[in-house]
């Protein structure tokens, strides 16, 4: 499940996407140059080969690990994509492109966002989509959704099959939430699963937001729903209901966020983006990157706990304080705000922000273990963590031994 929204000014223009998947499928910042290709090259998607055009775009994405697509990005000429599953009335197949594989594509080959679409929606047409789209159940798939900006405008294109529908934004906010929103094609809906996406309570929140500026945007992806601050888990659906997601519940409750983005594409320039490059947004800083300068965050993750990776170090802290969120994120949250609002009035360079992230991160960490209390979550979500730490091979001894 995931959550993208835009808001179109007459100067700007506002993107951001929480990514969510399985709790353990770590999520990677991945950087592309500029490339050229010989002619008759063919390309390697997540399952199926394709045609390699002449000439493909710098990018930046937030790719889950064992994807070759991503999740959301942006290239070098301020076009942005993200996408969302989707559940239809048309027949699934077994193999195509996937909406991770569609995201890469038009961020590859699209120079702007009109071109971007064109690029999701020819590939559409040719290919298909399919394949399986999950980690921890490979045969899970889906449609998609998608919302494409550039510093001018955006679009939401929505699929069901090989059928599309493309609607232009030019102002106000427009958000998408795994269903089917597109008058007129929204008929292609297939109400049960849809309904247990949840999608319609949570654009209740992405679609009501008045987002002006970058920082109303992260506050919109920590939005933990009308009940609190803190996720509310329920047996079935866990805690789906608000755009920052925290899996643990039934078969319908395995969704978490793994990855968020922020974008501010200035029509004028210069253009913004923040990553996470972590899950829990709650838990995480939103740091500034750049399509054009490529950072050494040391080996990629897997699904496997590894301290040497950026993503799973994090993880320590995300898991301590799941549980007990309400009360153990208030340790650090205030640090983190105004780590936050000083970064977003005088930017650092990408490298020095990621090192302050990680040197906050320790801190909070310690924090959070010497905060020591009872776990606060109902019985079935430790369980589901429990599960989940052992199978990550969270170490003993470290915050996921303690909630487990």
């Amino acid at each position: 499940m995931c959550d993208t929204l835009v808001m179109v000014a007459p100067d700007r223009v506002l993107f951001a996407k929480n990514s969510d998947r399985n709790p353990n499928e770590a999520q990677v910042l991945d950087w592309q140059p500029r490339r050229e290709h010989p002619a008759g090259a063919r390309l390697r998607c997540t399952w199926i080969e394709v045609d390699q055009v002449a000439a493909t775009h710098a990018v930046l994405l937030s790719r889950p690990f064992w994807m070759w697509g991503a999740e959301m990005g942006a290239n070098e000429h301020g076009v942005v994509v993200g996408n969302e599953a989707v559940f239809t009335d048309q027949p699934y197949a077994d193999v195509g492109l996937t909406g991770m594989d569609l995201v890469r594509l038009a961020l590859e080959r699209g120079d702007s966002a009109s071109a971007a679409v064109d690029v999701l929606t020819s590939m559409l047409f040719r290919h298909g989509q399919g394949g399986g789209c999950g980690h921890e159940d490979r045969s899970f798939t889906y449609h998609n959704s998608f919302l494409v900006a550039d510093p001018l405008e955006a679009y939401v294109v929505e699929t069901a099959g090989r059928l599309w529908a493309v609607e232009r934004v030019t102002s106000g906010v427009r958000s998408i939430s795994n269903g089917l929103t597109i008058a007129g094609f929204s008929g292609h809906r297939a109400r049960v699963p849809t309904y247990f996406a949840q999608s319609r309570a949570r654009r209740a929140i992405t679609g009501s937001c008045a987002a002006t500026s970058p920082r109303d945007l992260m506050a919109v992806l920590r939005h933990h729903g009308a009940r609190g601050p803190a996720p509310r888990f329920a047996p079935v659906m866990g805690a789906k209901a608000a755009p920052c997601m925290h899996a643990g519940g039934g078969i319908k409750a395995t969704s978490q966020t793994t990855g968020s983005w922020v974008a501010e594409l200035r029509r004028d320039g210069p253009h913004h983006h923040w990553a996470t490059a972590t899950s829990a947004p709650c838990t995480s800083l939103f740091k500034p990157v750049r399509v054009d300068e490529p950072l050494a965050l040391g080996p990629d993750p897997t699904d496997r706990y590894d301290p040497d990776t950026l993503w799973w170090r994090h993880e320590v802290l995300h898991r301590a304080v799941s549980a007990d969120p309400a009360r153990l994120t208030a340790v650090f949250a205030a640090e983190r705000d105004g780590i936050e609002a000083r970064w977003l009035a005088d930017p650092p360079t990408p490298a020095e922000a990621f090192a302050e992230a990680e040197r906050a991160t320790a801190r909070w960490i310690e924090a959070v273990l010497a905060a020591d209390g009872p776990d606060r979550r109902p019985r079935w979500a430790r369980r589901y963590w429990d599960i989940r730490d052992t199978r990550a091979g969270m170490p003993g001894g470290t915050a996921a031994a303690r909630i487990a």
